[in-house]
């Protein structure tokens, strides 16, 4: 009996990996004002941001996986959470203009007009694109 509970421990903790694995660090950012996130503010300071596990359901026409959601944590605590767009390095020149983050770093920057706080994330080539409107 003992053996029985042990193997469907080990096994249940072999079907949950892959799951566990795809939620990644993307890292640190500092959002100098207040966003909304999904709809919800997000108050003005440093995060931590990773890929959830959660999937978004690809529009006609998009490839699967072309939006992440993301999740911005504090204390470890997940405060917010919002939508990425993905894009990989050799199609990131077609897409966006100007200045980019280096390798493995971000930048966050309100983009012309003041509608979005753009925050940029270059994880290993891999570009994630969170657009976040300025709380009111």
């Amino acid at each position: 009996m003992k053996k029985l509970l042990l193997v469907g421990a080990l096994l249940g903790a072999i079907s949950a990996a892959p799951a566990l694995a795809q939620q990644s660090n993307l890292g640190t950012v500092t959002i100098p004002k207040k966003v909304m996130a999904d709809g919800k503010p997000l108050a003005a300071g440093t995060y931590q941001v990773r890929v959830s596990n959660d999937e978004v359901k690809a529009a006609t026409g998009e490839a699967p996986g072309s939006e992440k959601w993301v999740e911005f944590l504090k204390g470890g605590k997940v405060v917010g959470r919002e939508v990425a767009t993905v894009v990989g390095k050799d199609d990131i020149g077609q897409i966006a203009k100007g200045r980019k983050p280096k390798a493995n770093g971000a930048q966050v920057e309100m983009l012309k007009g003041g509608d979005y706080w753009r925050v940029w994330i270059n994880r290993g080539g891999t570009n994630y694109i969170i657009n976040l409107p300025p709380a009111a």
